[in-house]
């Protein structure tokens, strides 16, 4: 059993951990210093940018609808790109989106998490894509990173991994191969052809880990924090190539697999992860992105490694939303394919408007559901019960409403949940958008230039801890290959007590084309006209969220808010009236007509509700602001003007 352990591990990590140790390496837990060289400042903030989609063949005042693809016809195809359309991204607005990075957030930012779809859509059947366009987008928008971000002083430099100023960790998006949706077990031809691609952004030493499965990680901050790539494709129900990760012939079992071991090697080096992909985790009653397999293998990985990884940042659904993971929704008779469950049929459009406000609302259902805080000061002060035994009753003292909602939520740092942040796109289904975190770097003032070797300090491959690492718990609990969790006595990780790393806040940007376009229209308009992304909203300043961080207890605060059908007086939206459905069909058996007699002046209000508009705040961001009240009235209830 051993010595298949240490077999298997060094198979699926050869190309990290199979080189030679240099000489004079420390053993593990303790990091070799880098040359003390040029140090750069952090400035604890990153660029999450996603689902670009750059078009070649897109042409201004071409048809917006289905049959023209902004290719042909005629119709309002502006120069920027065509919001509310499924029309891919001009080159325009990929030349102008890096302008205004290059201005105003590069010397901001200490790296860039890009979560892939860097290609167009096949969605013009007269001009089918090929091998080569994907190839030529994504290189496309790799030279575009390079204008912005690559050293200047870097002539005679034979490093391909350090011809930037920053990181910039990239991603497989669905649209990044071909036919979109299929990839196949590696190594295949598109991880063959990407590690030349992407050959600036991943190190020497994750090459073979790449070829194998489209998997990686950058130590952004050398020996502190780590951004993991994962290839979400071998997750993504789409994906017929593939079937869950349970089987361990499956490659989505293998990348866990290979997570597992890099994540153990990272809390034994007292480091961070930050994890990305493209498909987010989508779990509800109509829209299931991954298959069921991968889901729970990807929620208790969380789970047991929280004390690990900051988050999880993920694109490809075009809206700005976040989801939760409940760990108490974990089966392991599921996770290992014990049960095999039935897989539901794909759609063909699963974006469309319709299925997103389907999607939305079922959220907001799942989050009606979630434990409500009660409000109470201190826990002492809950339901009046001392915390003391009585010294006269040798019975347990009753623990209070609040100690029990602790409890529901695993504990004061809600433990039993995990956080999805999905990025909405620039490619402008709505309005192009981009989003920019600040992260906590108390203690860590600094990083080394040269860090960018990212050379991995691991125990060499005859040792004996090698095999301590390599191995899952073997205990009856752990069996299996359920990860280690944090010891007891580890404090809570990054996701859920403020520390180094901890995400702080987000800044969220749009360029409203509407308004651009028709700017640029005009002929003869005075000022001249600008591109520009504006602010859309910070969470650092915004009220309606009111997010003081965005650790877990915020997020699932925020959860419950939105969720609540009957808000709260501060999240009430004045004015208005609640047509929706669901709403009506949630809260009709918990509305009772109250009618009495000093209340007949009011009897023209008997079918009024007070409307969280908290929720309709979130669904107008999920789309970017791109929707009117019109729109919104009609997929989420009636809002008066």
């Amino acid at each position: 059993m051993i010595i298949r352990q240490l077999v298997l591990f060094l198979l699926w990590t050869k190309s990290s951990w199979c080189a030679q140790k240099p000489s004079g390496q420390k053993p593990l837990g303790v990091t070799p210093q880098p040359s003390p060289i040029e140090t750069s400042k952090l400035h604890g903030k990153f660029l999450h940018i996603t689902d670009i989609h750059p078009d070649r063949f897109y042409s201004v005042g071409s048809s917006t609808d289905s049959d023209g693809a902004c290719h042909w016809g005629e119709g309002s195809a502006g120069l920027f790109g065509a919001e509310n359309t499924d029309c891919d991204a001009p080159i325009t607005l990929v030349n102008a989106t890096f302008q205004w990075i290059n201005d105003n957030l590069k010397d901001s930012i200490d790296f860039v998490v890009w979560t892939g779809d860097s290609a167009r859509h096949d969605n013009d059947e007269l001009i089918p894509r090929t091998e080569e366009q994907v190839l030529d987008l994504n290189s496309l928008l790799v030279d575009k990173f390079v204008e912005v971000f690559g050293k200047d002083d870097n002539i005679n430099d034979t490093d391909p991994t350090n011809d930037f100023t920053i990181p910039i960790v990239p991603n497989f998006g669905n649209n990044d191969i071909l036919p979109h949706n299929i990839f196949t077990q590696g190594p295949n031809r598109w991880t063959k052809a990407f590690s030349h691609v992407w050959r600036k952004f991943i190190p020497e030493e994750q090459r073979h880990a790449f070829e194998r499965g489209g998997w990686f990680f950058v130590e952004v901050i050398p020996n502190k924090l780590a951004v993991f790539s994962l290839n979400t494709l071998y997750f993504y129900n789409s994906n017929v190539a593939v079937d869950g990760c349970a089987d361990k012939s499956e490659p989505g079992y293998e990348q866990f697999e290979w997570l597992r071991i890099q994540l153990q090697f990272l809390r034994q080096r007292g480091m961070k992860a930050l994890l990305m992909g493209h498909v987010p985790p989508a779990r509800t009653e109509s829209k299931r992105s991954w298959d069921e397999t991968c889901w729970q293998k990807y929620t208790l990985w969380l789970q047991q490694y929280r004390d690990v990884i900051v988050g999880g940042l993920y694109g490809h659904m075009n809206i700005d939303h976040f989801m939760l993971q409940d760990s108490e929704q974990i089966e392991m008779r599921i996770l290992t394919g014990d049960v095999k469950l039935a897989k539901k049929p794909l759609r063909s459009n699963d974006f469309s408007v319709q299925s997103l406000a389907h999607y939305l609302t079922e959220l907001r259902y799942g989050w009606s559901r979630l434990p409500d805080e009660v409000k109470v000061k201190s826990i002492e002060a809950a339901d009046g019960i001392s915390l003391v035994t009585s010294q006269k009753s040798k019975r347990p003292r009753r623990k209070s409403k609040y100690e029990k909602f602790l409890d529901s939520i695993g504990g004061e740092w809600g433990e039993r949940y995990s956080a999805t942040l999905v990025g909405a796109s620039v490619v402008p289904n709505y309005y192009p958008t981009m989003r920019v975190f600040e992260y906590n770097t108390t203690g860590v003032g600094s990083v080394f230039l040269d860090g960018q070797t990212y050379q991995e300090y691991l125990p060499s491959a005859d040792s004996d801890e090698l095999e301590d690492y390599a191995k899952p718990s073997t205990s009856r609990k752990h069996r299996s290959g359920k990860p280690k969790p944090p010891s007891k006595s580890q404090p809570p990780g990054p996701a859920y007590s403020p520390q180094t790393f901890s995400l702080l806040s987000y800044t969220q940007y749009l360029a409203n084309l509407t308004r651009i376009n028709a700017a640029f229209a005009s002929p003869g308009a005075s000022p001249t006209p600008k591109f520009t992304y504006e602010l859309e909203y910070d969470t650092k300043n915004d009220t309606t969220y009111g997010l003081s961080d965005l650790t877990m207890r915020s997020y699932i605060d925020l959860a419950t808010r939105i969720g609540k059908y009957k808000p709260e007086q501060t999240d009430i939206l004045h004015g208005a009236w609640d047509g929706c459905e669901d709403d009506l069909s949630v809260t009709k058996n918990k509305k009772k007509d109250k009618k009495k007699k000093h209340h007949k002046k009011k009897k023209h209000h008997k079918h009024r509700k007070a409307i969280n508009k908290l929720w309709f705040t979130f669904v107008d961001r999920a789309y970017v602001g791109a929707k009117d009240d019109d729109e919104l009235r009609d997929q989420f209830g009636y809002v008066e003007d």
